[in-house]
């Protein structure tokens, strides 16, 4: 198996796992709440009549259940792309839980696959997700696509992680971090200021994470630097 097909296999037993043992919205993981920075940008959309949408990597619906909440009062839609079938399965299942089935457009798709047509969309959001395209090339092409598909005025959310190490606990053996890119923090701002140039950057800013994951059922410290970076087309 070659090593970006492994690393999809590893992250497919980690999400398959977390969403059939956590809940949406409830407490005990990640799941339990949407990303802070997602919903303070759509606040900033709250008047706007029609709010086009694109989740890349939605999993379950964290981010984009709230996302089509916000838009029961008004027209919208939010397209949800993601790998897992199981992903996708949930979030339908969770969409008609929270009553916006109607604005949920589900997408089962490799992000790299996924063609973001042009103007399309007023928010853009990618939340743990750019760095499991292929390659630094392929995040490159996202980025483009990504810019040329944001219609004017409309924003950019970016969470992503760089510099990114994992460590098995058992052994205190360092490990093949299972993600498809790991750029340093600077190559990773110089990629987001290259093809955000000419944006106003709202927010740009890393903070370190630690945590501990399983991998083939052993404690693993995965440590990154968490880059968050909100850019508006203007």
């Amino acid at each position: 198996m070659d090593r970006i097909a492994h690393i999809r296999s590893e992250e497919k037993q980690y999400h398959d796992y977390c969403y059939d043992t956590y809940d949406l919205f409830k407490p005990g993981s990640w799941l339990h709440r949407p990303v802070a920075t997602v919903i303070n940008l759509l606040e900033k959309y709250k008047e706007q009549e029609y709010l086009s949408v694109l989740d890349l990597g939605s999993g379950i619906g964290r981010n984009s259940i709230p996302i089509a909440e916000s838009l029961k009062h008004r027209n919208g839609k939010v397209v949800c792309v993601d790998l897992l079938e199981s992903a996708i399965d949930k979030l339908y299942r969770y969409s008609q839980e929270f009553g916006v089935e109607q604005y949920i457009v589900p997408r089962l798709s490799d992000i790299e696959q996924f063609t973001i047509e042009q103007d399309e969309y007023d928010i853009i959001v990618a939340v743990s997700s750019l760095e499991h395209v292929s390659s630094e090339q392929a995040l490159e092409r996202k980025l483009r696509e990504m810019n040329a598909g944001t219609r004017m005025n409309g924003a950019n959310c970016i969470i992503i992680a760089s510099n990114i190490r994992e460590v098995n606990l058992v052994h205190t053996q360092e490990l093949d971090p299972m993600f498809e890119v790991n750029l340093s923090t600077t190559r990773m701002f110089e990629l987001l200021d290259h093809h955000y140039a000419g944006w106003q950057i709202e927010q740009r800013f890393v903070k370190p994470l630690e945590y501990e994951i399983s991998r083939k059922g052993e404690p693993v410290r995965l440590t990154s630097d968490c880059i968050t970076f909100v850019a508006k087309k203007s």
